[in-house]
């Protein structure tokens, strides 16, 4: 099974507060790292050095959409804080799905919340490619 990751995260996260956000979402969904197919996440982030770098250095294409296209998307978790800050009631769960080309009963993990010892909140969704190996 593929998966697309989408990736939300307050803005200056640390990349080991992503990689261990993804390795909790992964766990919870009994997967490998293998299984990642790409990251998909708000254009807002696409100055974010930690997610550029996790994208790149894990061989993960990265997807960017607007707070409008993700605006689109029913998710089931929306969030008043983010549309606040984000333009969008979800980021990870949304870009997920959009990268994905799928709904929701492609979701097999919904949002997965962590906060690092850097004090920075990162959240992972994952969705199931199903036109991948």
């Amino acid at each position: 099974m593929k998966v697309i990751l989408g990736m939300g995260c307050d803005r200056g996260t640390p990349q080991q507060t992503l990689e261990t956000t993804v390795d909790l979402a992964l766990q919870e969904a009994g997967l490998s790292r293998d299984a990642i197919f790409a990251l998909a996440t708000i254009d807002k982030k696409n100055d974010e050095d930690a997610l550029l770098a996790l994208s790149s250095q894990h061989g993960w294409p990265l997807n960017f959409y607007s707070a409008a296209q993700l605006s689109a998307v029913e998710v089931p978790n929306p969030s008043e804080v983010v549309r606040k800050y984000m333009g969008t009631p979800a980021v990870a769960e949304a870009a997920a799905l959009l990268a994905a080309d799928t709904g929701m009963e492609d979701l097999i993990v919904e949002k997965v919340k962590y906060r690092g010892a850097d004090n920075r909140n990162a959240t992972v969704s994952i969705v199931r490619i199903r036109n991948a190996s």
